[in-house]
């Protein structure tokens, strides 16, 4: 991961321009390709990002962030005040609490949930990246990699674009399509998740349990 702190001024021109003024902000390059810009009041959120997969050219003065799509993120740097890599490793993933690891059960146990014909195929299919939560098969035998959480929030459906990248490259799977499934699923997240062909599914996690119990009913 590379962080630059520099006064800078970003401009992303693509499917609709935006433009930030010269100021301080925190550059971030993570290992995936991914470039973001942060200010100091945003808590987690970047200003301005490019998703991978995407290509950074370094020039004196500027860098040029461009995807597939043709989008650019065009940085101009004024000043840098501090420039540092550091090597993380891979990441061991975020560690679910008991309500998401029942869920993420309990949805494995009755895929027909995330939608008709669904069967699953397994539980924390292994990516290079991590584990997707499920991979199942639609009712024409595609594949469907979904990602379960207790609170559907950006950050997961990051997640789940970064699974879908990876694993449309296999040629045994793809193509892949993506469903993001939680109790709840934020108006951000929901709109990210569309505009990327991810469909939304909000789970009632009681009637879940409700079934489960039902299951192990003998009359």
């Amino acid at each position: 991961m590379r962080l630059v702190i520099a006064r800078c001024q970003v401009d992303y021109i693509g499917r609709l321009t935006a433009h930030l003024p010269m100021a301080p902000r925190l550059l971030l390059v993570k290992a995936d390709g991914s470039v973001s810009v942060h200010a100091d009041d945003r808590a987690y959120k970047p200003l301005n990002w490019m998703s991978p997969p995407c290509w950074l050219e370094e020039q004196p003065g500027v860098w040029t962030v461009r995807n597939k799509a043709d989008e650019s993120l065009i940085i101009t740097i004024d000043e840098v005040l501090h420039d540092s890599s550091h090597t993380l490793g891979v990441d061991p993933g975020l560690v679910k609490d008991g309500v998401e690891a029942h869920l993420q059960e309990l949805l494995a146990a009755h895929p027909g949930v995330l939608g008709e014909g669904y069967t699953l195929v397994r539980r924390e299919y292994m990516t290079a990246i991590g584990p997707v939560d499920l991979l199942c098969r639609d009712a024409d035998g595609r594949s469907v990699a979904i990602e379960v959480k207790r609170r559907g929030e950006i950050d997961g459906v990051e997640q789940l674009t970064r699974y879908l990248e990876l694993m449309n490259r296999d040629p045994l799977l793809a193509p892949v399509t993506g469903v993001f499934a939680a109790q709840q699923i934020k108006p951000q997240a929901r709109t990210l998740a569309e505009d990327r062909g991810i469909r939304c599914v909000v789970v009632d996690y009681d009637e879940l349990r409700g079934a489960e119990s039902d299951d192990l009913r003998l009359f």
